[in-house]
């Protein structure tokens, strides 16, 4: 199950960034209402999600997978510009996830 909380935390993260970009400076109250709900409901799935994946781990996609789909959104929605630039550094993003998350195990911590 915490993979699907963490999934629907991302998604719910997107929905709230995007509104945050709809709200322009937190200056229309139903995109920024909308934004501090949908935040507020992705950190809620991600602390569901960490009871079971590794914290690391699970903050890794969360973030990575998060900032690649806003990504995609800002060039498809919003008119940004893709670049050689962003499509390398997304790369890179998305492969340091990979390997973390195929990396094993957390390092033990000393009580």
């Amino acid at each position: 199950m915490g993979w699907v909380y963490l999934i629907i935390a991302i998604l719910l993260e997107v929905a709230g960034t995007t509104a945050l970009k709809y709200s322009e400076g937190l200056t229309k109250p139903w995109p920024t209402t909308a934004m501090a709900f949908l935040y507020a409901a992705a950190f809620a799935m991600l602390a569901m999600a960490i009871k079971s994946i590794e914290l690391s781990t699970a903050y890794a996609i969360w973030s990575a997978l998060g900032t690649a789909i806003i990504a995609v959104i800002a060039i498809a929605i919003f008119g940004a510009p893709l670049t050689w630039g962003k499509v390398i550094s997304l790369g890179l993003v998305i492969i340091g996830v990979v390997g973390l998350h195929l990396s094993g195990s957390e390092l033990p911590v000393k009580k």
